[in-house]
């Protein structure tokens, strides 16, 4: 997708590994000038180095509000504006209604929903004081509709960053800033791995039995996931804005 972002500010939060990553290589592959936002910098500085165009780390932890919003002032410090934002970062760690802790839930609450605010918060106020345009897009999850009971915390903020999406494209359409979410389903990454590993004892050959398990004979692909984000962020999605894309093999509602 060449030119799609072509001198583009675009800041991935969660882009030192898995969907985030993938996000941050493919805008740079597209022409964009992409700001690679994590908690850990050697992952961070690896990613950069996997970048085809301009690009910088910048260090943070998006559950801290005050961190969230300086993931932006930062990227404007480096490259003059921001133009585009993906929140790709997500805590998935597994709780039940009943077993979930206060603790737990927060956590939830402040990696995926509030960091995401206070990160859009900062972006906005950039683009309307220049009085130009941009793009956001968030990393949803399809368990927003629902999801399994040992999600509860995690269906919880990622429902919450579903309504936020809706409302923040809403109230700032004037501003032509357009905002969207993605309901991505099961995805083959190195954290789903840990997560197969130490939450549902998955060996060594999950892939294999997960890609047997779905209509499509795969899971989702980062970089699949990757182009479809770059084409929302881009001009060549038109007008579209306020809309929570379920892209997934399952289908919300229908049953046999």
């Amino acid at each position: 997708m060449p030119n799609l972002l072509e001198n583009k500010v675009v800041l991935v939060v969660g882009a030192t590994s898995g969907v985030g990553a993938g996000v941050a290589r493919a805008a740079s592959a597209a022409g964009a000038h992409v700001a690679v936002a994590g908690r850990t910098r050697d992952k961070g500085k690896a990613v950069v180095a996997q970048l085809t165009g301009p690009g910088v780390f910048v260090q943070g932890d998006v559950s801290d509000a005050e961190e969230a919003r300086r993931l932006v002032t930062d990227t404007i410090a480096e490259f003059g504006r921001i133009d585009c934002l993906v929140n790709a970062a997500g805590l998935t760690t597994r709780g039940t209604l009943l077993d979930t802790t206060p603790e737990l839930f927060d956590a939830h609450v402040a990696t995926n929903l509030r960091g995401p605010f206070f990160t859009m918060q900062a972006a906005v106020e950039d683009m309307r004081d220049r009085g130009e345009p941009g793009t956001i897009v968030n990393i949803i999850s399809i368990a927003e509709h629902g999801g399994q009971p040992y999600l509860a915390p995690y269906v919880a903020s990622k429902a919450g960053l579903a309504g936020l999406t809706r409302n923040a494209a809403f109230a700032h359409r004037w501003d032509r800033i357009r905002i969207n979410g993605l309901d991505i389903g099961w995805t083959e990454t190195d954290g789903e791995a840990a997560v197969q590993r130490d939450a549902h004892g998955a060996g060594d050959d999950w892939v294999e039995k997960a890609d047997a398990s779905v209509p499509m004979g795969k899971l989702g692909q980062v970089d699949e996931i990757a182009e479809f984000v770059v084409f929302l962020l881009s001009d060549r999605s038109g007008v579209v804005t306020g809309s929570v894309i379920d892209w997934d093999q399952s289908v919300p509602g229908a049953h046999d």
